[in-house]
């Protein structure tokens, strides 16, 4: 296991890629599967969004008139663009790391997930699950877009690829798997490549 004293994002310079521009995962708009399943789901209280970029699915879950969502990034360029785009009044942008739990109060009623796992080194995805699991309160989700076939040969570059029966693995002991749907509406290009999952937190 890597140290926890390393940030999520130890072996890439994310400030450096949103300074220079170079954010190919910033699609411009929320996850389209999001938008759907907010359509048929809503997301009472406090939602905490780690990895979140310029805020795009933030502000998605914000317009669902949740009490507040937090978006976490460790880049502090990804927040200023955050902030510079229209809000919809209950969005918080904080600079920090999730996986160090201390950059927000906790708890959280929610987390969704998008981007940051596949991101994050994968000796590191143990940490990430032990942090969602202390960010989220008694009977909390996390929602997911898993984007498990990232299609990259660079074994260390993210995004990295993981296979459904690892996320079994890794979330079963502290999470219970509510729903995963592999057929859900995605970006062009991703289409058979993500899973939409929804875990709830163990009781303890």
């Amino acid at each position: 296991m890597a140290s926890r004293l390393e940030h999520a994002g130890a072996d890439v310079d994310w400030e450096a890629r949103y300074v220079a521009g170079q954010t190919p995962w910033d699609k411009g708009a929320p996850h389209p599967a999001l938008v759907d399943w907010l359509q048929e789901n809503a997301m009472p209280g406090r939602v905490l969004v780690p990895g979140c970029g310029a805020g795009h699915d933030v502000r998605a879950i914000s317009r669902g008139g949740v009490s507040q969502v937090v978006g976490v990034d460790l880049s502090p360029s990804a927040i200023g663009h955050a902030h510079a785009l229209r809000g919809e009044g209950n969005e918080q942008y904080v600079v920090g790391d999730f996986l160090s739990g201390e950059s927000v109060e906790k708890p959280f009623d929610w987390i969704f997930e998008h981007t940051c796992f596949c991101a994050i080194p994968p000796m590191r995805r143990v940490d990430y699950v032990q942090a969602a699991a202390n960010a989220l309160g008694f009977g909390g989700c996390l929602v997911a877009v898993f984007f498990t076939n990232p299609d990259n040969d660079d074994l260390h570059s993210p995004p990295f690829a993981c296979s459904v029966e690892e996320l079994d693995a890794f979330f079963g002991d502290q999470f219970e798997l509510l729903s995963s749907q592999s057929q859900i509406k995605t970006y062009p290009g991703r289409e058979g490549r993500e899973f939409f999952r929804v875990f709830r937190k163990r009781a303890t």
